[in-house]
């Protein structure tokens, strides 16, 4: 690949990573305000904030996995294990940092906000290693089945399982230790499931589109073959 090309694909890369780990450690940082919505007149989901931004990151590393390979999609979360981390130990040094006496956020205020900030980041880590790792492998065991045709399968069926896993996984923690009570476990995750599904459903034309312009800007006709290939 000509120099001015390989640049353009890392910097695409650098923006789909960046993107991944923002939604990743914001999601995180604002997982305990919890909403209604009720898109069908029928059936109200309730949320937490949080997943309003986390199904990105199944998106995003769908995306990677199938323009730059499961080495690159690997790295970026592994990226993400570190930017949640060190998102942590910021939130730990501001909590124990005294507030002054004219700070419109006070200690209380703030140490309730972001009290359960560790439970949550180790909760969906532990979620997130076993969910966005799986999505990985699954999306190409599709590919490897399909011999690279049909993505809307890859792309459903591993977001689809991986998010089961990251539903489950998460909300056992978050109710084991205490932050949200056992009686809301079914609730929040048959909504918290279904939301991800349906979001799973309406990104593929979205990650149909960019793969699209992505392969035909880098001349990449082999659907097999990975842009800056690195496995």
């Amino acid at each position: 690949m000509e120099p001015k090309k390989r640049r353009q694909a890392e910097t695409i890369f650098l923006i789909l990573a960046s993107l991944f780990i923002t939604s990743l450690v914001t999601s995180n940082l604002i997982f305990q305000k919890f909403f209604s919505w009720n898109p069908f007149g029928w059936y109200h989901f309730e949320l937490s904030v949080g997943i309003i931004a986390y199904p990105v990151t199944f998106l995003i590393t769908d995306i990677i996995s199938e323009i730059y390979g499961s080495k690159r999609a690997n790295s970026v979360v592994i990226a993400g294990i570190f930017a949640s981390f060190f998102a942590l130990l910021i939130v730990v040094v501001s909590t124990e940092a005294q507030a002054t006496t004219w700070s419109p956020i006070g200690n209380v205020v703030f140490k309730k906000v972001f009290g359960f900030t560790y439970i949550a980041v180790g909760a969906s880590l532990a979620a997130y290693l076993f969910a966005q790792f799986l999505d990985v492998k699954v999306f190409h065991f599709w590919k490897r089945v399909t011999h690279g045709k049909h993505l809307w399968i890859r792309n459903n069926f591993s977001t689809i399982t991986s998010q089961l896993v990251d539903t489950i996984t998460v909300l056992l923690l978050l109710c084991g230790f205490g932050v949200i009570e056992w009686e809301l476990f079914w609730k929040l995750m048959l909504n918290g499931y279904l939301f991800k599904v349906m979001f799973a459903l309406c990104d593929t034309p979205i990650i149909y589109v960019m793969v699209h312009y992505i392969r035909k800007h880098f001349e990449m006709v082999d659907v097999n073959k990975h842009l800056l290939e690195d496995n």
